[in-house]
């Protein structure tokens, strides 16, 4: 089966590993490809392959600086997961009220237990 290409889509992108540790490094803020190669410890044409996909996506950007080009974050690409995952919140809001539920009403049984013993 043919792999589905990676630039199609941000979760798609974001589906390799080191395409998310660039997300990550760039929330700090900008950085050039000679530093993300480093900090990443990979060769700078993997870097910039990574930061291609990233940005054909929408979730980098790109500016000139003399010389330099700087890549930032483009969270604004990051909405379609965003969303997507939000719509798991009610599930998981769910299921912590329902365990809430449950430890409230282990703690009251423990308590009506502890006044019984007591009462003996």
């Amino acid at each position: 089966m043919a792999r589905a290409a990676t630039t199609s889509d941000a979760f798609n992108a974001i589906a390799e590993p080191q395409r998310r540790e660039i997300l990550m490094l760039l929330r700090g803020g900008e950085r050039s490809v000679t530093e993300l190669a480093r900090d990443l410890g990979m060769s700078q044409p993997q870097a910039s392959k990574h930061l291609r996909v990233l940005r054909e996506v929408g979730l980098v950007r790109v500016r000139e600086a003399g010389k330099q080009r700087l890549y930032g974050l483009d969270a604004r690409g990051l909405r379609p997961i965003h969303e997507w995952v939000g719509g798991f919140e009610r599930f998981w809001n769910g299921t912590f009220d329902r365990l809430d539920e449950y430890v409230r009403d282990l703690k009251q049984a423990r308590q009506e237990e502890a006044a019984d013993d007591d009462d003996q």
